[in-house]
């Protein structure tokens, strides 16, 4: 099939008996733990694509400057990440090979020093929220934490099997990107000049603070 053509077939109704294949021509069935983690980060890649829209969408309404230029870089490097995750999810459908560059960890370590550097000292835990674009990536960093907790119970079962784990790389890239996205979360708020939404204690009820029975009652 060349490069042409090779997509233009959508329905191929294959998957009607409840199972579906893989690169390798081997059929599982759909909820296959295999097929758990793959379907995770492909909603993964979904939520970044929203993430991209917002911060697209905050880079067009803001002024040429710093912020400007700050969400351009963040929509860059979400893009590259759409990538990697496309290659993890290609390396869990191929079996044995190795599709993620193990270089792209190492990326995010890089990445995940040189953004939290330049933001405030965290005070406390902080709450999903700010601006659209930092709640988004805070959903992300969920769905990611997911599909790494998907990735272990991949292994568990392929190890339950008898058969090879997937490599350690790929379980290291969504551990890492989950940090990632926290910081970036924090770096989207501070760009759009937001403050992160922190978590406090609450004084705890006293005793008789319950509500007190009306007189008719």
């Amino acid at each position: 099939m060349t490069e042409k053509n090779r997509l233009t077939r959508i329905v191929t109704r294959s998957g009607d008996d409840g199972y579906s294949g893989l690169a390798d021509g081997s059929r599982l069935a759909k909820d296959h733990a295999r097929f758990e983690a793959m379907g995770d980060v492909d909603e993964l890649n979904s939520v970044l694509g929203m993430l991209r829209a917002e911060v697209q969408s905050a880079q067009a309404g803001a002024p040429e400057g710093q912020e400007a230029e700050g969400l351009a870089g963040v929509d860059t490097l979400l893009e590259s990440i759409q990538h990697d995750l496309f290659d993890l999810g290609g390396e869990l459908a191929m079996p044995g090979h190795e599709v993620l560059q193990s270089e792209r960890l190492l990326g995010l370590d890089e990445t995940i020093a040189e953004i939290n550097a330049a933001l405030p000292s965290l005070r406390e835990f902080i709450l999903p929220g700010g601006s659209r674009a930092a709640a988004v990536g805070h959903l992300a960093r969920t769905v990611t934490r997911r599909a790494e907790r998907r990735l272990v119970s991949l292994n568990r079962a392929l190890a339950h099997a008898g058969q090879a784990p997937c490599r350690a790389s790929l379980q290291h890239y969504l551990n890492r990107l989950s940090d990632l996205l926290f910081v970036l979360s924090r770096q989207l708020n501070k760009l759009q000049g937001m403050t992160d939404v922190y978590w406090r204690t609450r004084p705890r009820p006293s005793k008789n603070s319950g509500l007190r029975r009306s007189p008719d009652s």
